[in-house]
């Protein structure tokens, strides 16, 4: 989604060294969900724009594709409009913003440079609290495991849990939860939505808005070799290595390649995709990577529609996306509705892959408002 991370790409904000290390210090401790650091942040879409809220920045405990512990940055967003009752939670997940930490939401929502925080700000003008995860490895040390999609399911779902048991934000442990997120975030939320029944079976969700899903890696990086959207491949292989070291991506990779993804490493998704585009996987690596049989199974790993979602799915995909297939998104559809999911699945007719988290966000949050006035759902299996 380079359009929606310009001015991500340009953010230059400092990290929070002694949290970030003190929090690191506690990813084996406590349980997934557990908010290990807490400190006041702020909440701007644009830079100075005043939204009526309270913000934190939080470290909370989560787990890796591999199951083992670790700790996720992320941002818990509440409005201050006077509610003493209970209010709804959103847990929001973001889409590509690249792999370096200044990309990270937690370093560009204070500052009003974060992109999607205008859409966010829709969600809390109709009263809901939101937490943004930042995912596994971005903000916080190591190599962010982008598009390594149980990883980032967990982080969405540890952050609804970590918002819950933040004592300032005053939301109980029974707060009625949605789950909402496009592209990048669209595989968040769904690996999300599949895995709550059996990872966060407590949490209260009602519903998960999803959009310009990449379900299937393989499928997407066939149809973007040598695109415009070609840069997303290598930033997605240095995700899956990151999270999977025995890959050993370095060593598929020549001279260019690994120049281009030493540098995807530390820089925001509008650098990323600019350096990226329109290279094919041959011109960069001295054997293809993803002819192996053994980052095949690892895709394979991320790869949507394997068990139902617990709770109601509302899906949306642009026909004209550019990025990941339309086909993609439909094949999706079909897997969850043939495992007996309650799956609304939506066309975008006119658009493209950015503008569609764009236009449909109004629709998605009616959606979810729907579900939190346990209104009935309208599948179209």
């Amino acid at each position: 989604m380079a359009a929606l991370a310009v001015s991500a790409a340009l953010a230059t904000t400092p990290t929070a060294t002694a949290s970030t290390d003190a929090a690191s210090a506690h990813a084996g401790a406590g349980a997934p969900g557990d908010v290990v650091a807490s400190a006041p942040s702020a909440f701007h879409p644009l830079p100075g724009q005043p939204t009526g809220t309270k913000a934190w920045k939080i470290h909370y405990r989560s787990t890796t594709a591999a199951g083992a512990p670790t700790v996720v940055s992320g941002t818990v967003v509440v409005p201050q409009d006077g509610r003493t009752g209970p209010r709804p939670l959103i847990t929001y997940a973001v889409g590509t913003v690249g792999m370096g930490d200044s990309c990270a939401p937690s370093a560009n929502l204070p500052y009003g440079t974060a992109m999607e925080a205008n859409l966010i700000q829709q969600l809390t003008l109709r009263g809901w609290a939101v937490v943004v995860t930042d995912y596994e490895g971005l903000g916080t040390p190591g190599v962010h495991t982008y598009t390594v999609g149980p990883s980032a399911g967990h982080a969405v779902l540890d952050a609804a849990r970590a918002a819950t048991r933040l004592p300032e934000a005053g939301l109980p442990a029974d707060t009625p939860i949605g789950i909402m997120g496009y592209s990048q975030g669209g595989q968040a939320s769904s690996w999300a939505a599949e895995l709550q029944g059996s990872y966060a079976p407590e949490l209260q969700v009602k519903g998960t808005a999803t959009g310009g899903v990449p379900g299937d890696l393989q499928e997407v990086a066939d149809f973007n070799n040598g695109s415009f959207g070609s840069g997303l491949i290598f930033m997605a292989a240095a995700g899956q290595d990151a999270a999977f070291p025995e890959l050993k991506l370095d060593s598929y990779l020549n001279p260019a390649g690994k120049l281009l993804v030493a540098g995807m490493k530390e820089n925001c998704v509008a650098i990323n995709s600019i350096a990226g585009s329109f290279k094919r996987i041959s011109d960069l690596t001295t054997r293809n990577p993803l002819d192996q049989p053994d980052w095949r199974a690892r895709l394979n790993q991320s790869r949507l529609g394997a068990a139902a979602p617990a709770a109601p799915v509302y899906q949306y995909h642009a026909l004209g996306d550019e990025l990941i297939p339309y086909g993609v998104g439909r094949r999706l559809r079909s897997d969850w509705c043939g495992r007996g999911a309650n799956v609304e699945f939506d066309t975008i007719w006119i658009g493209e892959h950015v503008s569609g988290v764009i236009t449909q966000s109004l629709q998605a949050g009616n959606w979810l408002a729907d579900r939190f006035a346990g209104r009935p759902t309208h599948p179209n299996c």
